[in-house]
């Protein structure tokens, strides 16, 4: 039954496909959809804004680019869903170009009126009271009269490099002589965009640092008069090209990341004027791609307008606050977290249930005098994180730190290079992973020294070891010291970190060894049981699918009668519905207050009800050119609890969003009398009562059990001795 990657008809023309760059776009548009639903809070709202903003500048820098790459270098090919890279271009064009137009309206006509009713006022130059003109004066020049500079553009001063994403005041002057009109550009500060002119007593009063600095601007060009100006911002490609011989893959990524900030032009935005001029100054020095230029009616660049989303207080615009409950097996502070993951498995999904005890566990195993090794992986991680501090006591504390840091993690290189060389000062053994492969796994291992033996703690993740995103991201841990995952684990490390052949694997998959092939064999395990006229049935959670191989795969299922259900947030190049093909697969995709981001699988597999996790999407640089793995859930009732998860996901008719032949995605339509289901809210509701349960003075563990219907879990009070 095993599936022959070589045996599968990956010709473009006969499968049946989306274009990944637009079926991002629809992602990015179901995140704009959160900022246009008016039953959503006002801050909610212009979070989703901000949101769809950033997502679209990262867009333009990896995406975007390559396309234009391919398209200046002639590549004549044609792409798997039948576009050319010219004609994909134009696509992608029409469709930003809308999309932007609505965003902008949103924000313009309904969000910043609703604003200023709630105390929030965004001055302009020319909307600026005059009373406040004194005090922004006598600040502008004690401080910011000092710290900028004004760059003249002429014959002997050619136009400046300017940074991607930040914004730029462009001056047309006139000169004592009045002949032809000069120009110069200012940089502006690429923190505190906004200069506050009354905070407090419910009032949130701030002038823009573009709009600010024009007030005063004219105090820069002495003996010069100002005839107009406007705000412009670039982007620029972000794509790193690195060296994969280099003998130094930090200080490759170093070079890269230099590289990356001399980028080429990719999108002008303008704030619109009728003065032509300015206009034709930009677009004669500026060679950013024809078609991406964008004059904003408005303030440019949206995702500053993050933090006031977050301003303090508020609470009544903001979505409802969701903490974490604490997963009633690590309430009890008095019990050793070894002890208690020595017993059971246990699984935590956050954000719905706190993050806490990964942080703990790696805490106090830096403390613990029997523990003797510590190794990690890490992807992404905060600013000031703990996990950090806790492998630097760690190695202060003598045990043996190994971390494999991925220094390539896109946006998060400079700060990942921070850390590793940090750990290195500490006493950790750092390195870097394999070659030509991001390490994407998400693997932490402690070794401890105990009176029966030498015994291995693991924890695995669909998420970074990252606090500030556990809060925010849904994703999936597991503890476990099951020997089995333990020869795994350690095995997975000395692939990583030394010289080894890949072992028998007990229970780990990992990619890019033999991921891919074993989910060729779980789908045509279903196949082979819809073809025998059993039931067959796969449920897959995670964030894209664009995996020409796997879509044929689930391509091939369907038309064997496998029903097939894909909960993708993201990219979904599978076209859902199609007659003979894939009329047994359902997409939906969810985007609520929280980012999807947990990987599940699940197979039915002739009532053995197989469940997976996994730090792998369905994309050909997860199953081949990354470091992933995929790992079981064994234990019957986390199997339970995961599969309650995913049926309280299907029946989302919300935030559920289900996409159709034509590549848009629709609400799910109510039936009659039907409830009003919120995936997301139905699952904070779920954990938090499962580890808040009514006590009679005893204490025993939750244990999920299935009910009656097989569609949710209902709590039984009992004790867990499954354990290996």
């Amino acid at each position: 039954m095993c599936a022959d990657k070589r045996s599968i008809d990956t010709n473009p023309a006969k499968i049946p496909l989306f274009n990944r760059e637009l079926s991002w776009l629809e992602f990015n548009y179901r995140v704009l959809e959160e900022a246009l639903d008016k039953s959503n809070p006002l801050l909610e709202r212009l979070k989703f804004i901000s949101i769809f903003t950033s997502n679209l500048d990262e867009f333009f820098m990896v995406r975007i680019s390559g396309i234009i790459s391919q398209v200046r270098s002639g590549l004549s090919i044609t792409l798997p869903s039948g576009d050319t890279p010219g004609e994909l271009l134009n696509k992608l064009k029409e469709r930003i170009l809308s999309l932007v137009k609505e965003q902008h309206e949103c924000f313009t006509n309904e969000i910043l009126p609703e604003l200023k009713n709630e105390g929030f006022e965004f001055y302009t130059a020319k909307t600026l009271p005059k009373i406040y003109i004194d005090q922004l004066k006598e600040l502008f020049m004690n401080k910011h009269f000092l710290i900028l500079t004004p760059m003249a553009i002429d014959p002997a001063h050619p136009f400046p490099f300017l940074s991607g994403k930040l914004l730029n005041l462009l001056i047309k002057l006139e000169g004592p002589d009045a002949s032809q009109p000069l120009f110069a550009v200012i940089p502006l500060p690429s923190k505190n965009r906004f200069v506050p002119v009354v905070t407090g007593n419910k009032e949130q009063k701030y002038i823009l640092i573009e709009e600010y600095v024009k007030l005063f601007a004219d105090t820069l060009f002495k003996g010069y008069n100002i005839l107009n100006t406007c705000t412009f911002r670039i982007t620029r490609d972000a794509e790193i090209s690195l060296d994969e011989d280099d003998v130094n893959l930090l200080s490759a990524v170093e070079s890269g990341l230099k590289q990356r900030d001399r980028g080429y032009p990719i999108r002008l935005e303008v704030e619109n004027t009728n003065d032509k001029e300015l206009i034709d100054f930009l677009y004669q020095n500026i060679q950013f791609v024809k078609g991406f230029d964008f004059n904003i009616d408005g303030f440019l660049d949206l995702s500053s307008f993050f933090p006031i989303a977050l301003t303090p207080g508020y609470e009544h615009i903001k979505g409802q606050n969701l903490p974490p409950s604490t997963s009633i097996i690590f309430k009890d502070q008095k019990k050793d977290i070894f002890s208690t993951i020595s017993k059971q498995d246990i699984m935590l999904f956050h954000p719905f249930e706190s993050f806490d005890p990964v942080v703990n566990f790696i805490d106090t195993a830096a403390e613990d005098p029997q523990v003797l090794a510590i190794k990690m992986t890490l992807y992404r991680t905060s600013g000031d994180s703990p996990i950090i501090s806790a492998l630097k006591k760690a190695a202060d504390n003598g045990k043996q730190v190994t971390v494999i840091v991925e220094v390539r993690a896109r946006f998060d290189e400079a700060q990942n290079i921070t850390w590793a060389k940090q750990l290195e000062q500490s006493g950790c053994h750092v390195t870097y992973g394999v070659v030509g492969l991001k390490t994407h796994s998400k693997i932490a291992l402690v070794v401890r020294d105990e009176e029966e033996a030498i015994k291995r703690y693991i924890h695995l993740s669909t998420g970074n070891y990252n606090d500030k995103t556990a809060r925010i991201y849904t994703d999936i841990g597991l503890f476990t010291a099951r020997k089995s995952f333990g020869m795994d684990v350690s095995a997975v490390f000395n692939l990583l970190t030394g010289y080894s052949a890949p072992p028998r694997w007990k229970k780990i998959v990992t990619a890019p060894l033999d991921l891919r092939t074993f989910f060729y064999e779980r789908i045509n395990i279903e196949k082979e049981h819809a073809l025998s006229g059993g039931k067959a049935k796969i449920v897959a959670k995670m964030n894209a699918l664009i995996d020409m191989e796997m879509i044929n795969a689930l391509y091939e299922a369907s038309k064997a009668g496998v029903d097939i259900y894909l909960i993708i947030r993201g990219m979904c190049r599978l076209k859902p519905g199609l007659k003979g093909i894939s009329e047994n697969i359902k997409v939906i995709s969810i985007v609520d207050q929280f980012l999807e981001h947990s990987r599940i699988f699940y197979f039915y597999n002739a009532g053995e009800e197989n469940i997976y996790c996994s730090s792998a999407d369905w994309m050909e640089r997860n199953l081949d050119k990354r470091v992933e793995i995929l790992f079981p859930i064994e234990s019957e009732p986390l199997k339970n609890e995961v599969k309650s998860v995913l049926k309280i996901i299907q029946k989302d008719n919300q935030k559920a969003r289900v996409l159709k032949q034509d590549g848009k995605y629709y609400k799910v339509d109510l039936k009659e009398n039907e409830a009003k289901v919120r995936s997301q809210r139905e699952l904070y509701n779920y954990f938090y009562r499962k580890n808040n349960p009514q006590k009679d003075g005893t204490d025993f563990e939750f244990i999920p059990k299935a009910s009656p219907d097989n569609q949710y879990i209902t709590g039984e009070i009992t004790t867990n001795n499954d354990k290996e």
